[in-house]
């Protein structure tokens, strides 16, 4: 992305992907891969540096718009983030406030919280790998056929597993507790692995 700078201000904002005319010029596409910072700089056109140290993961946090800004002493276009903030941990519902201005009805669900959604992530999972053993029970049920140990042992450890995740979500007492839940870890024989968050495959 590039910026285009009049009278020191970004005026527009360009691709790069088509010629553009300045004054009586017309200019080609090609300025933007073939001519320098230096030369598109010196017809007022800046290409836009990104800063992302304020972006965070969009997973827990909410990110806001970038802002893009001219330093004309360093001769540079910048986009930023502001501050991001963390996403609502709890359900959400609509306030009287919200219902006088037709949003929704006072007291209603308005939105999940991230610990519903994680949970409801983490039960699908269970749920999807329970599935493929499934057929051990039906055929139980219906010709009598023993389970393996090893497929009850499975479906134990996963239940286990889903039930011990959805506890730690639950009491996570902030954002960095979660993520701390999905941060992979190296043993020290380089293998990765993640405190809870994993159902394990058969």
């Amino acid at each position: 992305m590039f910026a285009l700078i009049e009278s020191g201000s970004i005026t527009k904002y360009l691709n790069g992907n088509k010629g553009l005319t300045l004054g009586d010029i017309q200019y080609p596409r090609s300025i933007f891969n073939l001519w320098s910072e230096a030369e598109r700089n010196a017809i007022g056109i800046y290409s836009i540096v990104y800063d992302d140290s304020n972006k965070e993961d969009d997973m827990w946090y909410i990110n806001t718009n970038q802002s893009y800004a001219y330093d004309a002493s360093a001769g540079t276009v910048t986009a930023t983030y502001g501050s991001a903030t963390a996403k609502a941990h709890a359900d959400t519902n609509f306030t009287a406030q919200d219902e006088e201005d037709g949003l929704g009805t006072e007291g209603e669900l308005k939105s999940r919280g991230l610990k519903y959604n994680l949970i409801q992530s983490v039960k699908k999972e269970a749920a999807n790998e329970l599935t493929k053993t499934d057929w051990y029970i039906t055929r139980n049920a219906e010709k009598s056929t023993a389970i393996p140990s090893a497929i009850t042992t499975h479906r134990d450890l996963v239940r286990s597993r889903q039930a011990a995740m959805e506890t730690s979500i639950t009491n996570a007492s902030d954002t960095p507790a979660l993520e701390t839940l999905y941060t992979y870890t190296k043993d020290s024989d380089g293998v990765s692995s993640r405190p809870l968050a994993e159902i394990p495959n058969l």
